[in-house]
């Protein structure tokens, strides 16, 4: 997976946005980013998208500011000068696809048919946009072209809102979803930014799912160990979970005499992982080295560098 392909997969949404004045881009670009959500594919819906685009990467280079709706060689130039980082285009049309693989900047097809992936897969291509994606039948499509282009992955885009995108996403040869749903052009032009930046922020949190997931307790031996989950199971109904280091009452209360770091913890659940480490560290949270567990190399679990209240929090990816 190349670097930007990688980069919109740690975010997981790519907004789609359709700016009818360029005044617009530069507030909206902030909101967000504020949300946390430094992406957008800026569409060729209307005629401010060039300049929208050229406003938003010079004052935050940082952001991943892709051209959207781009179905012309005259708004693929345009694009490009204005300095998008990545091109997505409503479906396969073989010459705008090379013209971007000849001016080495990625690009994203709308590709729905076997015929169409498969011209994708001519020029190299392996991340395509499935467009428009519930009305051409969604994840269940996605699922059966997948079984035979095994090395294909999508970004759906169409119908995609906070009541999907996790079913989606939870399908591992999707890598991102467009959506436009925080960026509605009404709150664009009534200049609700704040509104633009509260839903980003509820987007994400849809996506990335953080939840309780038990609390830790390091009883010193084995007799407390069973004292504490027998109290627990008592009180509370619990059962009685036995594994080979630790004993769990119920699914809330994890007890043992080595657990990692030898702290009382809460453990935090997370729908991606890999995601909510992205987001996390993009806000400047750090992680302890050496305290990632791994299963069959796919991360599972990482400590947060800093206690919180004298406890360790470490994320838990969900099963």
């Amino acid at each position: 997976m190349d670097k930007m392909t990688e980069q919109i997969r740690n975010l997981g949404i790519v907004p789609v946005v359709k700016l009818d004045s360029a005044k617009d881009a530069i507030p909206l670009a902030k909101a967000l980013i504020d949300g946390g959500l430094p992406c957008a594919e800026i569409t060729f819906r209307t005629d401010a998208a060039a300049e929208s685009i050229k406003l938003v990467t010079d004052e935050y280079p940082e952001m991943l500011v892709g051209a959207g709706t781009v179905t012309t060689l005259a708004q693929l130039e345009s694009a490009i000068k204005a300095g998008a980082t990545f091109i997505v285009s409503p479906g396969f049309n073989p010459t705008i696809v090379k013209a971007c693989i000849d001016a080495q900047i990625p690009v994203f097809p709308g590709c729905v048919t076997p015929s169409e992936i498969e011209g994708a897969m001519e020029f190299g291509l392996k991340t395509l946009k499935f467009f428009p994606a519930e009305q051409m039948g969604g994840l269940n499509v996605i699922q059966a072209l997948c079984a035979p282009y095994v090395n294909i992955t999508f970004m759906p885009t169409g119908g995609v809102n906070t009541s999907n995108i996790v079913e989606y996403l939870n399908f591992p040869k999707v890598i991102a979803c467009g959506g436009s749903w925080m960026v509605d052009p009404k709150l664009i032009a009534a200049g609700d930014f704040e509104s633009i930046t509260r839903i980003t922020r509820e987007a994400i949190a849809t996506v990335i799912g953080f939840e309780l997931a038990h609390v830790g307790i390091e009883c010193g031996t084995d007799e407390k160990v069973n004292s504490v989950v027998n109290l627990f199971c008592s009180v509370f109904g619990l059962e009685r979970k036995p594994t080979t280091t630790k004993v769990f009452a119920g699914s809330m209360i994890e007890c043992g005499t080595e657990l990692p770091l030898n702290k009382n913890h809460i453990a935090i659940s997370t729908n991606f992982i890999d995601r909510a480490v992205h987001q996390l560290e993009s806000r400047g949270i750090e992680f302890l080295e050496g305290s990632e567990v791994r299963k069959d190399g796919v991360l599972q679990a990482i400590y947060l560098k800093d206690d919180f209240g004298g406890l360790a929090v470490h994320l838990l990816q969900k099963k």
